[in-house]
């Protein structure tokens, strides 16, 4: 009975169009990541660094894709996470180690064993989470539990855009917390029901002004600032998303999954 189980699950229906498209998509996010991975080999980090922005974009119109077209699929989900993995687990990790510990002529000593220890506690945390996201909380309305995966691989690509000198004594702790972050219970604001008809239109208004004045004065420097500014939100319980909602569309206080 097994055997002819299998065999029925093996000549599923096809997927069709519209759930090939979002998946289409979603390659373009897992592509960013490899293409990110090979220019940190060769020791092109700048391009690196905003391969893993663009994979965010593609990570994000995915699911819209997904949900305009009625395609959402467990495959999509699997295949989504898996992208994720390399996007914002594998390409920063390889991209901070070959920036910050790969020096010398022997990576093998004491301190490049470290560094590479801690490269791969980063990739692992990035996997449970992602793992935990599809598991128990990937439907469930409120902020996220723990700090998103995309965030996580921004944040620490940023310190690369803002041309902070890498050296281990800062990197190390940097990818020690943020993959920390990413399997803690902390809650982190979701964007997802900010929408034209949930949005208080003069909150976001007054955050996207502040935005275009960040990014003109600091430039390459500014994503390091919303995301380091994003991560401490966790910490201090700040669910910021909530105040840029309209009041009938926000969650009552003691939701916070």
């Amino acid at each position: 009975m097994g055997f002819l189980k299998m065999k029925r699950l093996r000549r599923g229906q096809p997927l069709s169009f519209r759930q090939i498209l979002p998946n289409m998509v979603t390659s373009g996010n897992l592509l960013c990541g490899m293409f990110s991975i090979i220019l940190s080999v060769h020791e092109h980090y700048v391009p690196a660094a905003w391969l893993i922005f663009f994979a965010v974009v593609f990570d994000g119109l995915d699911g819209k894709v997904a949900r305009s077209l009625g395609g959402a699929s467990q495959f999509g989900l699997e295949y989504d996470s898996l992208a994720d993995l390399v996007s914002f687990g594998v390409a920063p990790a390889t991209m901070t180690y070959m920036a910050s510990f790969a020096f010398g002529d022997d990576p093998m000593y004491f301190g490049g064993v470290a560094a590479a220890i801690v490269a791969c506690y980063f990739t692992l945390c990035v996997a449970l989470r992602l793992a935990r996201f599809n598991v128990a909380v990937a439907h469930v309305p409120g902020p996220f539990q723990g700090l998103p995966s995309p965030a996580g691989g921004l944040f620490v690509a940023s310190f690369i855009l803002a041309d902070i000198p890498s050296i281990p004594v800062l990197m190390i702790p940097v990818l020690l917390i943020t993959g920390s972050l990413m399997i803690s219970s902390l809650p982190y604001s979701s964007i997802k029901k900010i929408t034209g008809k949930t949005a208080d239109r003069k909150r976001c208004l007054l955050v996207l002004t502040v935005s275009v004045a960040i990014f003109a004065i600091l430039k390459s420097s500014a994503p390091l600032v919303f995301f380091s500014a994003y991560i401490l939100s966790g910490a201090l319980r700040c669910n910021w998303s909530e105040w840029l909602l309209l009041p009938d569309a926000r969650e009552p206080i003691e939701n916070t999954h």
